[in-house]
């Protein structure tokens, strides 16, 4: 079985280039066999991707379709939506909000983020990442596989930005070249870096592909 090492670092902010915070933290223990897995909030806000709700203008549109979103959701605010529609355009956000009310009088969930896409299904409400970033919205990254791959070239081992919880959900936002990115999710399903106050937003895992085996032959 492949270890998995989450690793704690200082608190990333956006002065900080996180190739280079995660080859400080990771460098030292990485081998050829392992990949490095980073916390796709934390490159969005190396990347300066979060604003406070008090500085979005939101239009009547936003205002409007956050009374839907059920409250669990990211979307739950006009801030969410307005940076949603910033995110994709109003056309789109309105087309998954009407296959989103169709979705729900079919009793069949997701059909609003298949249309939205995933540049607004990363997005995280407040509340949604660790303090002292608790009280603001965090977009997705930028240019994910080019970051994955600038972290790979540096550290020398294969590379994801990830996005898991502890509800069992992960998906691979980002992968450096040569990674079975459809494989990868199976070893986050337990979300082994955990979330918020863990401050482990890196994950190593040593020989990880010794645990993929059978799970699939999908790659990138």
């Amino acid at each position: 079985m492949a270890v998995k090492i989450p690793l704690r670092t200082h608190l990333i902010t956006e002065h900080d280039d996180i190739v280079q915070v995660t080859a400080r933290y990771a460098g030292r223990l990485a081998e050829p066999a392992d990949l490095i897995a980073v916390a796709e909030s934390v490159v969005a806000i190396s990347q300066g991707r979060f604003y406070r709700q008090e500085d979005i203008k939101t239009g009547f549109i936003a205002r409007f379709l956050c009374r839907f979103p059920q409250r669990h959701g990211s979307l739950t605010s006009a801030a969410t939506i307005q940076l949603a529609i910033n995110e994709v355009g109003i056309v789109r956000i309105l087309l998954a909000a009407a296959a989103g009310a169709i979705g729900r009088i079919l009793t069949v969930p997701g059909f609003f983020y298949r249309i939205a896409g995933p540049a607004v299904a990363l997005i995280d409400d407040v509340a949604g990442t660790m303090h002292p970033y608790h009280d603001v919205i965090v977009l997705g990254p930028e240019k994910a596989d080019q970051v994955a791959q600038a972290i790979s070239d540096c550290i020398g081992i294969d590379a994801v930005v990830m996005d898991a919880n502890d509800l069992g959900k992960a998906d691979v936002v980002g992968a450096s070249s040569g990674v079975p990115r459809h494989q990868i999710p199976s070893l986050f399903f337990d979300n082994p870096a955990g979330n918020y106050e863990q401050q482990t937003p890196l994950l190593l895992i040593k020989n990880y592909r010794s645990e993929l085996k059978g799970v699939g032959t999908n790659a990138a």
